[in-house]
């Protein structure tokens, strides 16, 4: 298995890389391989110990290329395939590694740890009954404790995705009690936990602090004091955002607006990629952060460590307890000030964390005693919405301008929801048909993972039909990134799932004008949409209780036109509110910052006497600069480590528009169909592309996109850009 000796079940021919291996060095190991490869390029043991040495240069597509030659030379040998496709995993790249290890399978269905790498295989490609099924085998055939703890994980983390959730968190009880130093047996239950009704923000605070229990307190003697930081308090902060999730993730929905326009004269921001593959949204990062830097493969101390080596004054986690995260690496205590936003709805348990950014409605005025954390309240949302994350320039196309409801054309009204399966627990699903008896001919879209599997979906409709909806008023649709919000044209009225609510799904159904019932909750994970809704002012959708839910459910289907004239307005109202107001939230959040630095350097100074430091801050305040108190100047991030102001990018936008007409149109020259054609025209589009990246809606970009469009002839897209251009020069 990659990772360990690949070269354990065969003694090498050459003294020299047993040397070399057992050395790790790994230049001369790669030396010595392609030496002995000159001679035979037949040699299974070299181009095993090859891909390996590459791969631990970080050479990956080198070390994949030898493995894929090495697969086709051997195919039939087990050691090189699990090594290939263990590599394919580590860099996330599971849909190549999943018929080679089911290969190996094949090869070794005796071993556990064969099983196991293809339960991993399959979870990020949603093939989630086949990894509970591997799961299961490996569980069968584990002779350690070390298997039996990871195929528990393999089966709670699939379990979790088939809607099984109280199983899947009993399947991390009992991997914890196995292996208590697995972090990521906790952060799973603590994910899980999440879906679970019975589970309260009580029990998840306590589960929070358990884990905090076993890995904090061996690191807190080693967290340095920062005195080096104790400074100015109004100089310009170095503020490192953490994140595995600086990709196509539900996260950059409300995060690239923050990167793009946080005030750069008071914040100099850093961005730290835990992830280990890239994508077209790691793109746009680079272009919004002042620095970007990978931190995948390292260890949380080696992690901890480059962030300090960054001189980081305040460190904002954007993950919380999810896939891939960094809490480890805030136990180090990377920076003076740490901070949990966003990724996780409820408290990381950690004392190295010291606040946490919400707002005044989604959490409780009496949630403090379920964080271990500070909670700072912005006055406004806890985060501000973006549409269109994976692909920006589409939120302007025709495809998804808002449409009329449905239930004008079809008769009947169709209610829906685009959640996470796991959240959908039986109590939903059942007072969801109670919503159907109540709306005589309506019917009920469920859209997720797995439901084009015929096996998937009718036992989907089964467990549907059992918990009392009636199977044949379902339209169950498979999950689709194309169709993330086209679904909703299909959609009159959503339903919020519950006790974990919608987040993104929610502000992307209201952005698409559907209306969504709500249900009133207790802490953040059941309040997300109390405070969506709430800063929306559209408080009337929240329901207190089960008979409330489906009162309001049934009195928006009874009037259908005026649930259109609702729905074609309702767009513009949550791009006017709170949910999308970046200079509102960005401003804000700005102003926590700097409250939590001058609070910490107050504390640094007067350690435990808060009259000291409040008096001390009340000092610093009349030194607030002047020039703060007006807004930024927008900036554009041309590319990774080059921002300039937004007059300065439209006047090079513009002068590359006249340079683009003057070079010719494409019309002039040969008919270019949907494609952009010419050097110039083509730089318009990218500069453009990148000014709306950081400034949606910007009416310059807008203009000159129009102005792209009319000269390769496509009227249709050039009008709707001129339309959004004018709409923003109006606001």
């Amino acid at each position: 298995m990659h990772g360990r000796n690949p070269g354990r079940n065969k003694a090498p021919a050459d003294g020299r890389l047993q040397a070399a291996l057992e050395a790790k060095d790994w230049n001369l190991l790669l030396r010595l391989c392609k030496q002995i490869l000159r001679k035979n390029s037949r040699d299974l043991h070299a181009t095993r110990l090859l891909g390996y040495a590459l791969d631990c240069l970080g050479k990956v597509d080198e070390s994949i290329e030898v493995y894929r030659r090495g697969a086709s030379l051997w195919p039939n040998d087990a050691e090189l395939l699990i090594n290939y496709g263990n590599i394919l995993l580590n860099h996330v790249r599971n849909v190549q590694a999943l018929p080679i290890l089911e290969k190996v399978c094949e090869l070794r269905p005796d071993k556990a740890i064969c099983w196991l790498k293809l339960s991993q295989c399959c979870y990020l490609i949603t093939q989630h009954e086949k990894g509970f099924r591997a799961a299961e085998k490996a569980a069968a055939l584990a002779t350690d404790i070390s298997e039996k703890s990871a195929a528990l994980t393999q089966k709670s983390i699939h379990r979790r995705e088939m809607g099984q959730v109280k199983e899947a968190v009993q399947d991390c009880l009992e991997a914890i009690a196995l292996t208590p130093l697995e972090a990521s047996n906790h952060t799973n239950r603590l994910l899980f936990m999440l879906a679970d009704p019975d589970a309260d923000a009580t029990s998840l605070s306590r589960a929070a602090r358990d884990y905090a229990k076993v890995f904090e307190p061996p690191l807190k003697p080693s967290w340095p004091d920062f005195e080096e930081h104790r400074r100015d308090p109004w100089r310009k902060l170095r503020i490192g955002f953490l994140s595995p999730d600086f990709r196509v993730h539900s996260v950059m929905y409300f995060v690239e607006g923050l990167l793009a326009q946080l005030d750069r004269r008071q914040f100099e921001v850093f961005a730290f990629y835990l992830f280990p593959r890239d994508d077209q949204v790691t793109a746009r990062v680079q272009h919004h952060a002042d620095h970007f830097i990978r931190l995948a493969g390292l260890s949380a101390e080696q992690q901890a460590q480059s962030i300090r080596a960054q001189n980081i004054d305040i460190l904002v986690d954007l993950a919380g307890h999810t896939g891939y995260n960094g809490l480890l690496t805030l136990a180090h205590k990377a920076a003076p000030v740490q901070v949990s936003w966003l990724g996780f709805p409820a408290t990381t348990g950690l004392d190295a964390v010291d606040y946490k950014f919400t707002d005044e409605v989604t959490d409780p005025p009496d949630a403090q005693a379920e964080y271990t954390e500070q909670l700072y309240r912005l006055p406004t949302l806890f985060a501000c919405y973006r549409p269109m994350s994976r692909h920006p320039l589409w939120r302007y196309q025709p495809r998804y301008q808002v449409r009329p409801t449905p239930a004008m054309e079809n008769g009947f009204i169709t209610f829906g929801s685009c959640n996470n399966l796991g959240k959908l627990t039986d109590g939903v699903l059942a007072l969801w048909g109670q919503i159907l008896q109540a709306v005589p001919g309506s019917r009920l879209l469920i859209e997720g993972k797995n439901l084009d599997r015929p096996d998937f979906a009718t036992a989907y409709r089964q467990r549907c039909q059992g918990l009392g909806l009636d199977p044949e008023r379902l339209d169950l649709v498979a999950l689709d990134g194309d169709n993330q919000y086209v679904t909703y044209h299909r959609i009159d009225i959503a339903l919020d799932p519950f006790p974990l609510t919608g987040g993104t799904t929610t502000c992307d159904v209201l952005w698409m004008g559907v209306p969504i019932v709500s249900m009133v909750g207790h802490s953040f994970k059941s309040r997300m949409g109390v405070g969506l809704l709430t800063y929306l002012g559209r408080t009337e959708w929240l329901a207190e209780s089960h008979d409330d839910y489906v009162r309001i459910a049934r009195e928006l289907a009874a009037d259908v036109p005026a649930l259109n004239a609702l729905r074609l307005g309702l767009r513009q109202e949550v791009e006017s509110s709170a949910i999308m107001r970046e200079d509102l939230f960005n401003h804000h959040f700005g102003e926590g910052l700097r409250v939590m630095w001058l609070q910490w350097l107050a504390g640094a100074l007067h350690p435990d006497d808060p009259t000291s430091q409040m008096q001390a801050i009340q000092d610093w305040l009349p030194q607030l600069p002047d020039e703060w108190t007006q807004p930024p100047t927008p900036g554009v991030g041309l590319k990774p480590g080059q921002r300039i102001g937004l007059s300065e990018a439209h006047q090079r936008l513009q002068d590359l528009v006249e340079r683009a007409k003057t070079s010719g149109t494409p019309a002039n020259l040969e008919p270019s169909g949907s494609q952009i054609m010419g050097r110039q025209w083509i730089a318009v589009t990218e500069l453009a592309e990148v000014i709306l990246n950081a400034v949606p809606r910007d009416a310059v970009a807008l203009a000159c996109l129009a102005e792209v469009e009319y000269a390769h002839g496509h009227t249709d897209f050039a009008v709707t850009y001129l339309r959004y251009a004018t709409e923003s020069l109006g606001r």
